[in-house]
């Protein structure tokens, strides 16, 4: 098995990699962004089975990137939510997003970004063109661009309507 870590390499790279760099990793944080909190809702939209899930998620909160909390319509579940230091791998995800766009074998992502305040859809930079700001998390706006091949899980319904980042996703399992 491909060892997690990069005990020989002198580099914060490869130290970023020991926290996000394993498969289904960023995929995880990204959901988390767009909202997803409860372990069978990345479950459901990731088709990632669940024992491989559970690991990521341990390792995201172990790594500071995601904190555990009781689910506040249910105590007896948990959710998990974004801390400070996951919030900000948001350029990195809102880059790797751009670079997928115009290098990957797929068409381009069916999602656009928009400044909050001003309704500016930003750039392959994260820049607002309408304003010059480059928007943290909290005040981008994400939405689907309609088109084939959509997924019919409950997460993907859900996120198909305009919403903020970091905004809990709520939707009827």
């Amino acid at each position: 098995m491909l060892g997690s870590d990069y005990a020989g390499q002198d580099c914060s790279i490869a130290r970023a990699l020991e926290v996000v760099g394993e498969r289904w990793t960023l995929l995880i944080v990204r959901d988390a962004f767009l909202g997803v909190r409860r372990f069978n809702d990345f479950q459901a939209h990731l088709d990632i089975p669940r024992a491989v899930l559970a690991d990521r998620l341990r390792h995201l909160v172990e790594a500071s990137v995601l904190e555990r909390a009781p689910d506040p319509d249910d105590g007896r579940r948990t959710v998990y939510r974004l801390t400070p230091a996951g919030i900000e791998l948001w350029p990195v995800l809102f880059a790797l997003l751009t670079w997928g766009g115009r290098h990957g074998r797929r068409p381009a992502t069916r999602r656009r970004f928009q400044h909050a305040t001003c309704g500016g859809e930003l750039d392959a930079h994260g820049r607002c063109p309408r304003c010059g700001v480059v928007p943290g998390a909290a005040d981008v706006i994400t939405m689907r661009v309609p088109g084939p091949e959509q997924r019919e899980d409950p997460v993907s319904v859900a996120l198909r309507a305009p919403r903020r980042l970091l905004a809990p996703l709520e939707h009827a399992a």
